[in-house]
């Protein structure tokens, strides 16, 4: 692997722009069943011009803690903080936050509304929130910090006439109208051919360099972590498992999980690890370990002869809290 192609470092102040303490979502269980914890306890911070990757198989969590920082679910406990203010869940206050912080879906197919030209996608947000300025000014200026030149080309055509990648770009000025300050992005070029995907990647670090737009980066790709992120943050069932700086992660991951993951990239140099099963259900979460039953180490026996495969299996494990960690009794 290369370094980041950032090419700096993020200017990032002591005091986190988006902040989670100890974040728990729970979701009552169907007919008096046992309730699912699909976010059991995070800690997370995003400072000023930060990006940030939350990385994790599909039904880890990552989504659910992605909305829950965006207010469209409500913490079970714990505490956002946003510019060091808690978040408030009345109607004003998360119309007023929704202007600061602004979602950027997956499938940008899915995002726009197949009736509305570009400029009515990206003007959209501006009247929710009353925008008195110039709007036609807004849209263009947003279209053009997108990629789309000239913007005015672009505001009369529809999404079946726009290429993927255009139509994600569409989606991005439609969260940059508001002028946030703060991205949250689930899974920004899934859906993109790869030659696409690089440039919307690149998009995204110019838009930090240039606005200071802090991101949180919602991706089961470690691959795209490693391009676009500052720090990585490993989510599995629930919980933060490893964190720190990309390199630190990312060059010598900690966590068995973190380590299978990085084994099936392309640049990896030993044989890919195959996890067995799936991950547990939200509603059954093992003792000791979460990872324990799918863990390669404790499989092998390295864990035995570590003297740790029974803390692995029943030992409690604490919480990982902010900053760089890991969360292993192995390592």
């Amino acid at each position: 692997m290369t370094p980041s192609p950032s090419g700096q470092e993020p200017a990032v102040n002591s005091t986190p722009l988006l902040s989670a303490a100890g974040l728990h979502v729970t979701f009552p269980g169907r007919r008096g069943g046992p309730s699912a914890r699909a976010v059991d306890g995070v800690d997370l911070d995003i400072g000023t011009g930060e990006i940030v990757a939350l990385v994790g198989e599909s039904g880890c969590g990552k989504t659910t803690l992605a909305r829950s920082l965006l207010g469209l679910v409500r913490p079970t406990s714990g505490r956002v903080t946003f510019g060091g203010e808690p978040l408030s869940y009345t109607s004003r206050a998360l119309k007023s936050y929704r202007k600061r912080v602004q979602l950027v879906l997956q499938d940008p197919s899915g995002s726009l509304n197949p009736r509305h030209t570009v400029y009515d996608a990206v003007s959209e947000g501006l009247r929710i929130h009353g925008y008195a300025g110039d709007e036609r000014e807004a849209v263009a200026e947003a279209l053009s910090r997108a990629g789309l030149r000239p913007p005015e080309r672009f505001f009369l055509r529809y999404p079946h006439e726009l290429s993927g990648g255009q139509r994600q770009r569409v989606v991005i000025a439609g969260a940059l109208v508001l002028g946030p300050e703060l991205i949250v992005a689930d899974e920004p070029v899934a859906s993109l051919d790869a030659s696409v995907r690089g440039e919307i990647l690149a998009l995204l670090l110019r838009l930090r360099d240039e606005l200071g737009l802090s991101a949180l980066v919602v991706t089961h790709d470690l691959g795209l972590a490693w391009n676009i992120a500052d720090r990585v943050a490993v989510m599995y069932l629930g919980r933060i498992v490893e964190s720190g700086t990309v390199e630190e992660v990312l060059t010598s991951p900690r966590h068995p999980y973190t380590q299978a993951l990085l084994s099936v990239l392309p640049e990896a140099s030993g044989p890919p690890v195959v996890l067995t099963g799936e991950p547990p259900d939200p509603t059954r979460i093992p003792s000791g370990c979460r990872f324990h039953a799918r863990c390669q180490v404790l499989a092998s026996g390295e864990a035995e002869s570590a003297g740790v495969a029974d803390k692995c299996r029943t030992g409690v494990l604490e919480v990982l809290g902010r900053g760089a960690g890991v969360a292993c009794h192995w390592a």
